[in-house]
């Protein structure tokens, strides 16, 4: 957020209500516009103006959705993979 700040005065404030945002439509339906890991139940969306992806877990059984990351979106999937598992 400091970063986009320091480039324009209230941009870093629209980045976090786009990611806000993100996770109001998670919450509504995590399924809608996702891209799935092929392996795992792995889910990511992105906000609309922002280059950076909300990954997240989501769980159909329990109908829960955990937010693993807020990544920029160049980070290789090594990067994510390493956040989910903990490693």
């Amino acid at each position: 957020m400091g970063w986009y700040e320091s480039k324009q005065e209230g941009l870093g404030a629209r980045f976090i209500n786009e990611v806000l945002d993100l996770w109001t439509e998670l919450e509504i339906n995590p399924l809608l516009n996702s891209k799935r890991h092929p392996s795992r139940n792995v889910r990511w969306r992105y906000p609309k103006r922002f280059p950076y992806k909300v990954i997240c877990i989501v769980d159909e059984n329990t109908e829960s959705v955990v937010v693993a990351a807020v990544l920029h979106a160049a980070r290789h999937e090594k990067a994510l993979m390493k956040r989910i598992q903990g490693k």
